[in-house]
């Protein structure tokens, strides 16, 4: 396993994705990982209420949501996992951080963590729903109170259902 330098204990739901991300690797074949989390505030914060971001290691794979994105109408927003916003994640007394750099790229971070426990050769892709999870219920599928179920459409036409 991979050894963690805690910096913030409000980022403690990424530790224990990251733990399903690394079993899910290791004890399973599978095609892509799809995962959802209400990761950071720093989702509201870019998208607000309107979109889900996105980040992922495989183009071909972040190409298919977006393309089912499109269809279901339910949003989503790629960000970057460059080389500069992954190295924010790295720890000069661990394997890694569970924070990037203070005050920068909140949401990019908490992606670049994630992508330390998944294998490099599964095609993977992060949903930080935090900002479409709860909030303005605008489409009249969604409920009027409670979660939206948003990206669940997205996830279904995805997988041809």
């Amino acid at each position: 396993g991979k050894t963690i330098e805690v910096l913030n204990t409000d980022a403690e739901g990424r530790l224990i994705l990251a733990d399903g991300l690394a079993y899910a690797s290791k004890h399973y074949d599978p095609e892509y990982i799809l995962d959802f989390a209400t990761l950071t505030g720093a989702v509201l914060v870019a998208l607000g209420h309107v979109a889900t971001g996105i980040m992922g290691t495989d183009e071909a794979l972040i190409e298919k949501v977006k393309a089912s994105s499109k269809i279901t109408g339910e949003k989503v927003w790629e960000f970057p996992l460059w080389d500069e916003f992954c190295e924010h994640v790295k720890s000069d007394i661990a394997d890694v951080k569970n924070t990037g750099a203070p005050r920068q790229a909140g949401t990019i971070a908490g992606g670049a963590f994630l992508k330390e426990f998944v294998d490099e050769n599964i095609p993977w892709v992060h949903f930080d729903i935090a900002g479409t999870a709860w909030g303005v219920k605008e489409k009249p599928y969604t409920p009027k109170k409670g979660a939206s179920g948003e990206v669940i459409r997205l996830v279904l036409d995805m997988l041809n259902v």
